[in-house]
């Protein structure tokens, strides 16, 4: 009998002592914070051609207009993860020297450009959020103040002079009727203070929806792959013909407030990743 008893007592206190574990490594669980990282893909195609191959990829505007890249870049900055409470993580944000990157179509792997990210806080994502181009206020810092950064950009060939600043977005190439033969070149971008020049600002923010959670921790690593249809360049919202009036565009003139427009409305996000 004592040995029933004692047996009795015995698994009780097993039963609570596996218990009290299953809470505190819950417990452990919901109090880590330990930051995670993310991947951020780029994926540049045209929506009915695939992904872009340069100097071949040929589209047909919506004004039966065919043009192809040359060249394809654009600067992606300001990543802002909001999750499912409406917080935001905002990533180095106004601050290129690391939170500002170069899409290069030319450096894609397999048709995408990869963006790593890392001490990205823990949460359950639903939405991100990114600037394309630099902000006004991150230009405003000065030179010093995003001297990394803008050696990068002079050396990818995505920067005027200082007092100009930064090309938001790159493309050259060529374009024609019954074939692409005229070359052309669109760089869009602020210039300068546009407060204090009375000029167009164009840098854009564009919030994208997470058809999966992105749940980053110190375990897992998600990819959010965004899809940029380029088909938004010449027919987007505005739909746009190349011309000798246009086809060498560079700065802020009307024709590349419309084609950044145009733009920002090009990104998707295809699918997430938790791995």
């Amino acid at each position: 009998m004592k040995i029933y008893k004692f047996l009795s007592l015995f698994f009780i206190a097993f039963a609570l002592l596996i218990v009290s574990s299953c809470r505190n490594n819950d417990d452990e669980d919901i109090q880590d914070t330990t930051p995670g990282n993310l991947q951020i893909k780029f994926e540049n195609g045209f929506n009915n051609l695939g992904n872009i191959v340069l100097n071949q990829t040929t589209q047909t505007s919506s004004n039966g207009q065919k043009h192809q890249f040359s060249t394809l870049k654009y600067i992606v900055s300001n990543i802002t993860l909001i999750d499912e409470s409406g917080n935001e993580f905002k990533y180095n944000y106004n601050n290129p020297d690391k939170g500002a990157f170069i899409v290069d179509q030319a450096e894609a792997t397999g048709g995408v450009v990869y963006l790593n990210l890392n001490d990205i806080q823990k949460g359950n994502y639903k939405k991100v959020k990114f600037g394309l181009g630099v902000s006004p206020q991150a230009y405003l810092l000065g030179q010093n103040g995003q001297g990394v950064f803008w050696d990068k950009a002079k050396t990818a060939g995505m920067a005027w002079s200082w007092a100009a600043g930064y090309i938001f977005t790159k493309l050259e190439g060529k374009y024609g009727t019954s074939s692409p033969d005229t070359e052309f070149m669109n760089h869009a971008g602020n210039m300068g203070d546009t407060t204090a020049n009375g000029t167009p600002d164009l840098y854009r923010e564009i919030t994208l929806d997470l058809p999966t959670t992105a749940r980053v921790s110190k375990d897992i690593t998600p990819s959010i792959h965004i899809l940029a249809d380029l088909n938004q360049y010449l027919s987007g919202q505005t739909a746009l013909t190349l011309n000798t009036a246009n086809n060498m565009a560079m700065g802020s003139s009307q024709h590349l407030v419309n084609v950044t427009d145009n733009l920002s409305k090009m990104f998707k996000v295809d699918h997430v990743h938790n791995d």
